[in-house]
């Protein structure tokens, strides 16, 4: 079976695969400080926990945009399932062609995305990722990454507002029953969700104007189930994108 790891700023996204199908996905609060035996004793009891076992893990496919956790992750593969990690970057082949000036800037969540996307929906595709930061992708027809946009993303923004104010509390990240919130907490959620909304159908609208031609726009991380529900422009929602381009991206390396 394979064990996809996407190591991200927030959480470690983690899942597990038979053949094509995913069998099971767990979320683990990102750590830098934490070392790979920690890691290992969260994991392997999560794999336990859904009947399996640390030898029905036989590959490993792992991207990152937490570099020192790269490494952790590394030495957790090597020495607690005997496995030498595929890690998604320079010199892996991920059958996407990267058009941006420089392509070592792009994250490798961001190329795992895209080699989905494009795999599942065909291109023109604009990925829209709803996790610690809200990213754009866009893939073209032939599978190439353009580029894209990045934006804070709804827990950041929250934070910012809760951390660089004196009396702005935080708040949960719910839907508020209208735009115009009637209290300090209601007008926050409107101004972070509804406001995000209108980011994210600005953002797909340019993006689709100097494409010139429809794209198709899928969702993923976090928040995207949140967000898909306020908004037109999102034509689906696959919250396993990233995992299922860690698989694709393995096989194309050691098939």
């Amino acid at each position: 079976m394979l064990l996809a790891i996407d190591i991200g700023n927030t959480n470690v996204t983690v899942g597990l695969f038979r053949d094509e199908e995913l069998v099971a996905t767990w979320r683990i609060a990102t750590g830098i400080d934490r070392m790979p035996d920690e890691y290992a004793v969260i994991l392997l009891s999560l794999l336990r926990q859904q009947g399996f076992d640390a030898s029905d893990v036989t590959k490993v496919s792992l991207c990152s945009v937490v570099p020192p956790l790269t490494a952790t992750f590394e030495e957790l593969c090597q020495r607690y399932f005997n496995i030498q990690p595929l890690v998604v970057g320079a010199g892996v082949k991920t059958g996407v062609r990267i058009r941006m000036d420089n392509p070592r800037e792009v994250g490798a969540d961001r190329i795992a995305d895209a080699a989905a996307a494009h795999h599942l929906y065909g291109g023109p595709v604009i990925i829209v990722d709803l996790g610690t930061g809200t990213t754009f992708g866009t893939v073209s027809r032939e599978g190439d990454y353009l580029g894209g946009a990045i934006a804070p993303g709804l827990r950041m923004a929250a934070e910012a507002l809760y951390t660089h104010t004196a009396m702005l509390p935080r708040v949960e990240m719910t839907r508020p029953p209208h735009a115009i919130g009637t209290n300090t907490i209601a007008a926050m959620q409107s101004g972070l969700i509804f406001g995000n909304v209108g980011l994210i159908e600005g953002i797909i609208a340019r993006i689709q104007k100097e494409l010139g031609e429809k794209a198709k726009v899928v969702a993923t991380g976090g928040y995207a189930e949140l967000i898909a529900k306020e908004t037109s422009v999102i034509d689906v929602v696959n919250k396993d994108l990233t995992l299922i381009g860690l698989r694709l991206i393995y096989l194309m390396n050691r098939a």
